[in-house]
This record gives structure tokens, C-alpha cells and sequence, in this order.
């Protein structure tokens, strides 16, 4: 591994379902899935740097962890983990966000209003001893010991290796804006670039309001979700994956174009809404209920990653759905 300079990262690939005991090597244990950024820390005689998966350094904008692996971890001492914010209980990426796009001055400041944490869940290079190679336990066990002594804000990251534990987890974590599990494989090397790692979503049912749809009213391709907050304003809230074409073929049977100048949203949402930028929208008559399901990842009171439609509520109508504070 290199001294200096980006750090390459094991990733993992999505799946429904929490995987069972037998499906790794050496046998499956589970992590948490944090709500925030992964970013491997690395300390040198020159002092510590942070990085993202994407090889950007993050160095400036947590000066809060940079001086906390300085003054706790030695030179040589590589950790992969996610950089979070604990804001009233629960992760708050709201946090993470403003320092990203702030200058280091700035984000000095953010870090003493809303300190950061760093939650260590590898441990890749110890010293001049490359660790990579070696089995997720002996990996875990090395980790465990130099966290040993560690004060805030470093963390160790919690794991269980009991499948009904894990599927506790996914539920009861949810509340503090944990978003699922990452299952690896105890017997497994630390493999850079490789999605060996599984990782599940918890996702938790929930009904909102259909704003507007990507594609023509008659044949709905996606949701636009909104929600009222307690002012009164129609917000988006989230967008669905594609539906398919039963979804579609019912959806638009209950659909009714908006008319024009009486919509609350512009007929093109840019990428602040969504991810990979603008794109078209149809409004449509905001009194259509679905039933979604939806991950623990908001951002600014929207759902970060799509929503998934389980079903229609002709049994409710918008005033029905809870209104959130905007």
C-alpha cells in the first residue's frame, strides 16, 4: 500500500435479504451500515489523512478526526471506516454535507458546533505489517486490540456473528438512522475493489402522497413522492425505481394531470432533488396515496436512495399522510 495518496476499498453489493451464517467464508458476520461517509484513515510520520472511496481527500473537512488519529494512532496504522455526525440520537448527514461543501475555515467551525465521529470497522495496515492478506478475524482481533485505548472520537464498530442478532439489528438500529447491515465473510482476505461484502438495507413501510410521475401520466415509468409539511407546502420527498408494468398500468388509472399554474412543483427537477441531474416531470393532481418502502437515509427531510412502491391506498386520502416539519 502506498505511503501517501488515495486508498483503494473493499466494497460490498446490495441484496434483499440478510445473509445466512453459511454464506460467506468462514462464516458470516454482520456490521452496521452507517449513514455516512466511508473514508480510510491513514497516519503517517507526516500526520493523518482521510480519504474518500472516490480518492478525494476529505483531510480538510474533518479537522476534528484528523487531530484525534494524530494524537491516538501511530504511524503505519491504516483503518477503513465511515466518518458520521450524531446529532439529538441519530445520524445526521445534514451535518456531513454542509462540511463537504464548505471551505476549511468553515468547516473548522462546523466541527466544534457538531463534532464528528470516526467508526473503525477494519483495520488494513499496522505499523509496517500489511494486514490485508490475512482473514477477517485475525484482522478483528488486531483492531480490537489497538482500539483498545481509544477515547472519543474514535470508535469501534460493533458486529455480531448470531444471525438472529443480526436481524434485530436491522430493525431496532433504524430509529438511529442506521442503514442496514454489511455481512462479510470471517475467513476472508481484505479484497481492494472487489464487492465480496453484502450489504442489506433496513427498510421500513410508509405511505405518501404521488406528486407527479417520471414519464406520461397513461404510462407512469417512476413516483415523484411528496409530502405537506406543517405549513401547508407540498415538498418532495423522494422518487421511486421504476415500476413495473402492472404498478404502472394501475397507477395510471387513478392519475390526473395537474393543470396548469396549479401545481406547487416546476415541471423539471434539478439533481437537488435527484441524483445524475434534471429531468422532466409530469405533475399530477396531488390526491393519489401509495405505500412505499423506504431505507433510513434522508437528507434534508428527502429520502437519499429511491423508494420502492408496494402497493396503492385507495383507503386514504392526502389528508391522511402525516405532515412533517419543513
Amino acid at each position: 500500500m502506498s505511503a501517501r495518496g488515495p486508498i483503494e476499498v473493499q466494497l460490498a453489493k446490495a441484496q434483499d435479504s440478510v445473509p445466512p451464517k453459511s454464506a460467506l467464508v468462514g462464516g458470516t458476520i454482520w456490521e452496521l451500515k452507517y449513514d455516512g461517509y466511508r473514508a480510510p484513515l491513514r497516519v503517517t510520520s507526516q500526520g493523518a489523512e482521510l480519504w474518500s472511496r472516490n480518492g478525494s481527500n476529505l483531510s480538510s473537512h474533518f479537522p476534528d478526526l484528523v487531530a484525534a488519529a494524530e494524537a491516538q494512532l501511530a504511524a503505519g496504522v491504516v483503518l477503513d471506516g465511515e466518518a458520521v455526525v450524531w446529532l439529538d440520537g441519530r445520524l445526521n448527514f445534514d451535518q456531513l454535507q454542509r462540511r463537504m461543501v464548505s471551505r476549511p475555515a468553515v468547516a473548522a467551525k462546523l466541527a466544534q458546533e457538531h463534532p464528528a465521529s470516526y467508526v473503525a470497522f477494519d483495520l488494513l495496515t499496522l505499523g509496517e505489517q500489511d494486514l490485508r492478506p490475512h482473514p477477517w478475524r485475525d484482522r478483528r482481533a488486531a483492531l480490537e486490540d489497538l482500539a483498545s485505548t481509544w477515547r472519543p472520537p474514535l470508535q469501534l464498530s460493533p458486529y455480531t456473528d448470531d444471525y438472529d442478532t443480526a436481524l434485530e439489528w436491522l430493525v431496532d438500529y433504524r430509529v438511529a438512522g442506521v442503514e442496514g447491515l454489511v455481512a462479510k465473510g470471517a475467513g476472508s482476505p481484505y479484497r481492494p475493489g472487489s464487492r465480496d461484502w453484502i450489504k442489506v438495507r433496513s427498510r421500513e413501510n410508509l405511505d405518501v402522497i404521488v406528486g407527479a410521475v417520471i414519464g406520461p401520466a397513461s404510462r407512469p415509468e417512476a413516483v415523484v413522492a411528496g409530502r405537506y409539511t406543517d405549513t401547508g407546502e407540498l415538498v418532495i420527498v423522494g422518487r421511486t425505481t421504476a415500476l413495473s408494468t402492472r404498478q404502472a398500468k394501475q397507477l395510471a388509472t387513478v392519475l390526473t394531470p395537474a393543470a396548469t399554474g396549479e401545481h406547487p412543483w416546476p415541471p423539471r427537477i434539478g439533481s437537488g432533488h435527484f441524483d445524475g441531474g434534471s429531468l422532466d416531470i409530469t405533475r399530477v393532481q396531488p390526491d393519489v396515496v401509495v405505500e412505499v418502502a423506504a431505507d433510513s437515509a434522508l437528507q434534508a427531510g428527502r429520502h437519499r436512495h429511491p423508494l420502492r412502491l408496494l402497493r396503492l391506498r385507495p383507503d386514504l386520502a392526502a389528508d391522511d399522510i402525516d405532515t412533517f416539519a419543513g
